[in-house]
């Protein structure tokens, strides 16, 4: 009888069977971490747009200090590929568990520092130098975050229903989203200012720092729901078998490098559509009519109350995307999906210059594609790469693709918004371009909806 069929065997009563990860402990363990991870980077999307122009870069012009704050807010993309490189490592060579723990950590030590930090006006440039370094870190522990706790949710699944519980860490995205925005509308609405273009003086002294503390919080009750984990038997079964690289990333170039291209421009119209409908569609909504380059003219409570209706949509979608994906597949549904975001580009103009009823409905569109196209990939990634390697491969190809679409996405939609001359005519198209990319790359994936997670 080989050793694989007697792992498999029914266990005497002096050998108890390995302890396995109850259902409820999967979903909560891979939903917590996202949600902090999703939470952490709309704190910091909001201050980007809000707080950070006026504290940390005070220009002078108002379009100069948004698009200095992007650049900072889009650093820690660059940072994200190489923590997905760190972490993957450790993720592929010691497991799962401890890997998560080290991201959350470190993670939320940054965002609870950023709230500690001085301004431009108390110690001058060393204030955004100081925000750059922590946002580098922030950006360092993401990209270890969302692969492991994709990981957890997939190798922890029941078979046939995969891409379902990879919906799980996914539906932290609107999650993080609803309390990020949430806490910094209630601040807004406590300390209401009388410029709709400026917060009030309370809230960009001190209210401002709340949402970055608050992270403290969802740490801890993060951490102790990945201290009761147990391995995957995926990866204990490559531990126990040998099959663990000395160097998970050496590994995965020389064997999966087609993957590692096709997942990183799979993932790229999903980053490009959800930064464009948080951060740049905030700053468009909140932009006067009559500014030099104009928006929509909705004061900031107005519009992030928008936004969390059509959040909603997204938390929806994501998790009704989970069951389409294992019924139909991971690449036909997202090929129908991709489609869909190309067609919504080319409406940007008419959608947005509808009136609120417009607005509305590119906001609730928006979003429902961004379900649509996110739910899937928390399961589609990680199957694209065998076990040995899924931590740095799923991490990298995610992280990669960060770069190509988060990290440029809100200065060029800022860079085509002033070339339009206010109009988001050209914000659209570029939208629908990364989406054609994607389609491509679709098209030459294969299925993963039957591969096996433990080879």
């Amino acid at each position: 009888m080989s050793s694989d069929t007697l792992s498999h065997a029914t266990p005497s009563p002096s050998a108890p069977p390995a302890p396995t990860n109850p259902r409820s402990r999967v979903v909560l363990a891979s939903l917590i971490g996202t949600t902090i991870e999703f939470y952490d980077f709309y704190v910091y999307a909001t201050a980007a747009v809000l707080v950070f122009p006026h504290l940390f870069f005070p220009t002078g012009n108002e379009t100069t200090a948004l698009l200095a704050s992007f650049a900072v807010f889009g650093a820690a993309m660059v940072a994200r590929p190489v923590g997905a490189l760190v972490f993957g490592h450790f993720g592929d060579k010691v497991g799962r568990k401890a890997t998560l723990v080290g991201a959350l950590l470190t993670m939320g030590i940054a965002t609870f520092l950023i709230g500690l930090l001085p301004t431009y006006a108390q110690v001058g440039w060393f204030a955004p130098l100081l925000l750059v370094v922590l946002r580098l870190a922030q950006g360092f522990a993401l990209g270890g975050e969302w692969s492991g706790a994709a990981l957890v949710a997939t190798e922890n699944a029941p078979k046939g229903r995969r891409a379902w519980y990879g919906t799980f860490p996914q539906v932290g995205a609107p999650i993080g989203f609803i309390i990020a925005n949430g806490l910094f509308l209630l601040i807004a609405m406590l300390l209401p200012s009388d410029d709709p273009t400026r917060p009030s003086t309370a809230f960009l002294e001190w209210a401002w720092r709340v949402p970055f503390l608050f992270s403290a919080v969802m740490v801890i009750i993060g951490l102790w729901v990945r201290l009761r984990l147990v391995e995957s038997d995926a990866f204990t079964k490559a531990a126990r078998t040998n099959r663990v690289h000395k160097l998970p990333l050496a590994a995965v170039f020389k064997s999966n490098w087609r993957e590692l291209i096709l997942g990183t421009f799979i993932m790229l119209a999903t980053y490009v559509l959800f930064y464009l409908m948080t951060t740049f569609s905030l700053s468009y909504g909140r932009a006067a009519t009559t500014a030099p380059v104009a928006g929509l003219g909705y004061s900031y409570t107005t519009f992030v109350l928008m936004m969390i209706a059509g959040v909603l949509f997204f938390g929806v979608f994501t998790l009704a995307s989970g069951p389409w994906a294992d019924r139909f597949g991971r690449r036909r549904t997202l090929i129908w999906v991709t489609l869909g975001i190309i067609v919504f580009g080319l409406l940007f103009v008419p959608l947005l210059g509808a009136g609120f009823l417009g607005v509305m409905i590119f906001l609730i569109l928006g979003f429902t594609l961004m379900g649509m196209t996110f739910g899937p990939m928390g399961a589609l990634l990680p199957e694209l790469f065998p076990t040995a390697v899924r931590y740095t491969g799923s991490a990298f190809a995610y992280n990669m693709s960060s770069i190509l679409g988060a990290a440029v996405a809100p200065f060029i939609a800022v860079w085509l918004w002033t070339l339009g001359g206010g109009s988001p005519f050209w914000v659209g198209v570029y939208l629908s371009v990364m989406a054609a990319i994607t389609l491509v790359a679709l098209l030459l994936s294969r299925e993963t909806k039957d591969v096996d997670i433990e080879a």
